[in-house]
């Protein structure tokens, strides 16, 4: 058995296996996720997209609590093969009828080697990771053209709240016209990170057709006791914790949306350790290898060309 010379917290240098991460994370599902947790679901008029950009939605309608959600028995959903079960809810109290027809989903899949997901934006997995999908399907929306966001709270290592590191890159190849990737790290023990593209879909198959932007807020400072007790996030992080969260706006007041199709998808990575590096695809390095290597080519033929011609002169002999 393993043991550690000071006390040990979380997973330090051991990894869980899939089938025990995807345990934990069905304990602590579905409100908190390897120190994550998903709090509000928003809904507000598409004018004011401007606010979600630099502090919390000016919410045009009362919030969805998902602490005030019913959510469907986990087993029915349990899929031993792909590692993966989803969490189905709707709110307990719902006047309007919104989710008459319609629900919150959130499908957590864990993975036993790397590789990408069929489905857009393809984040880069390994068996240290799970993946996290929410999406919106069949809600009937307050207003003619509206936004839905997430308020989601993660732990913070000191009293500043930590920022959002923005990663870009050339390469589109997996999550087409978006280049760029946003992610969480913790330094601690037991180091983490959160990952996602800050693109979300308004159909099911996601296409650049589909794709909609997601856009981040600061991080701001937020009162452990409004958010769910996870047993789980407490037994590995401590219950002396500081938190942050931010909000996640998904699409924009013109180009698709939720209207389209009354669907809405979005995908984030977590995982224990270091975060997976994305390298360049083939695609891409073939384009590179081409771009880099023509001129070359071409000064070889060129060089080639001039050779020949001036061989062909020296060899010209007069008749006269």
């Amino acid at each position: 058995m393993g043991s550690c010379e000071e006390p040990c917290r979380g997973w330090g240098h051991y990894v869980p296996s899939p089938v025990l991460l995807l345990s934990l994370l069905l304990t602590a599902a579905p409100f908190g996720l390897l120190g994550e947790e998903t709090r509000q679901l928003f809904e507000f008029d598409s004018t004011n997209t401007s606010d979600a950009v630099t502090k919390p939605p000016r919410k045009s309608y009362p919030p969805y609590s998902l602490a005030e959600f019913s959510w469907n028995n986990i087993t029915d959903s349990l899929d031993p093969a792909t590692l993966s079960a989803t969490f189905r809810g709707h709110p307990i109290h719902d006047p309007t009828g919104a989710f008459a027809n319609g629900s919150l989903a959130l499908r957590v899949q864990a993975f036993s080697k790397s590789g990408r997901p069929a489905q857009p934006p393809r984040l880069l997995h390994t068996a240290d990771t799970c993946q996290l999908e929410v999406a919106l399907v069949g809600a009937t929306p307050r207003g003619n053209r509206s936004l839905f966001g997430l308020e989601v709270a993660t732990l913070s290592q000191g009293p500043d709240c930590p920022s959002v590191q923005e990663q870009r890159s050339i390469d589109d190849e997996y999550a087409p016209a978006v280049f760029q990737l946003d992610q969480l790290l913790w330094g601690s023990l037991p180091s983490g990170f959160v990952q996602w593209r800050p693109v979300a879909f308004s159909q099911k198959q996601g296409s650049r057709d589909s794709a909609m932007p997601c856009q981040a807020s600061p991080l701001y400072p937020t009162l452990a006791y409004l958010l769910p007790q996870s047993p789980i996030v407490r037994a590995f992080f401590g219950s002396q914790n500081n938190f942050c969260a931010f909000n996640l706006t998904f699409g924009a007041s013109i180009g698709p949306g939720y209207w389209d199709q009354h669907y809405l998808s979005w995908s984030m990575l977590l995982g224990v350790g270091s975060p997976p590096v994305d390298a360049l695809s083939p695609l891409v390095l073939g384009i590179m290898a081409v771009a880099l290597g023509a001129p070359g080519l071409m000064l070889l033929a060129g060089g080639l060309f001039v050779m020949l011609g001036h061989k062909r002169h020296s060899e010209y002999q007069s008749i006269n």
